[in-house]
């Protein structure tokens, strides 16, 4: 059985646990990709492409600059993604208090934001979540 679960149908969701090191962001473009293949009307493709994109970026940061365990929430409904990736770090960016916009420090936030996502970070059970909304 597939650890990845999808809703068939808008809206669609998908958490799915990932795998520390270096393959978890193969993994997390793999599944955001079967999602949005299995369902090709929840986005046009171009659009499809910059949130596999977006997911990878967002995946490797958290593995790169936080401890796991590592974990993918994809929500699209309508013309609306929500991208989630938590990991076990309560450090939050730039020291911030509650949910706030994050400072770009790297090129993978630079290529989110230049894709047409919003930056958020908040805090969670064990850890935080970095969250990227794009609308088209």
């Amino acid at each position: 059985m597939d650890p990845a679960r999808t809703s068939c149908g808008p809206p669609a969701t998908l958490h799915v646990g990932l795998p520390a090191g270096a393959q978890a962001a193969r993994h997390a473009r793999e599944i955001a990709a079967r999602m949005l293949a299995l369902e090709p009307s929840l986005c046009p493709r171009p659009v499809a492409e910059d949130l596999v994109l977006i997911v990878s970026e967002l995946v490797t940061n958290a593995v790169t600059h936080a401890r796991g365990p590592y974990a993918l929430a994809v929500s699209m409904e309508g013309e609306r993604a929500g991208i989630a990736v938590s990991d076990g770090s309560v450090d939050l960016p730039g020291g911030q208090d509650r949910t706030e916009l994050i400072a770009e420090s790297g090129r993978g936030l630079k290529i989110v934001r230049a894709l047409g996502a919003d930056l958020f970070v908040s805090p969670s059970d064990g850890g935080k979540q970095v969250i990227a909304i794009m609308s088209w």
